[in-house]
């Protein structure tokens, strides 16, 4: 039962973000709406972390089937995708490397910002 009223809890965020997709002409899926406003209440302590951990740990842990029906489709539609092999096993590992160096730069500079508001405290 308690499985239960958590999925509730995490389906009632997604339905809310189905309606705001509804209402907002964006191009935002709708998940993610239903996702930050799962953040949000979970930031704002109006839904407790308790009321949806275990259920959201069984659902991380099954998300890998979730990904079955994607590749067979990539295997399914290989003829559409065989032109376009060769740009992207380049722009795969060019992008792969550029997100890894931003990222490494990016935590390195909020780690030294980090240190040094740190030394402004402890004066």
């Amino acid at each position: 039962m308690k499985y239960l009223r958590q999925f509730f809890v995490i389906l009632l965020f997604s339905f809310l973000g189905e309606l705001l997709h509804w209402l907002i002409p964006l191009q935002i899926p709708a998940s993610i709406y239903g996702l930050v406003l799962l953040f949000a209440a979970l930031l704002t302590n109006v839904v407790k972390r308790e009321q949806v951990k275990e259920c959201a740990g069984l659902l991380i842990n099954v998300m890998p089937v979730m990904f079955i029906p994607a590749g067979v489709g990539l295997l399914e539609s290989v003829d559409a995708l065989l032109p376009m092999l060769v740009p992207v096993c380049v722009i795969l590992p060019v992008s792969t490397v550029l997100v890894l160096a931003v990222s490494g730069r990016v935590t390195q500079a909020l780690m030294r910002r980090g240190k040094a508001s740190e030394g402004e405290v402890k004066s």
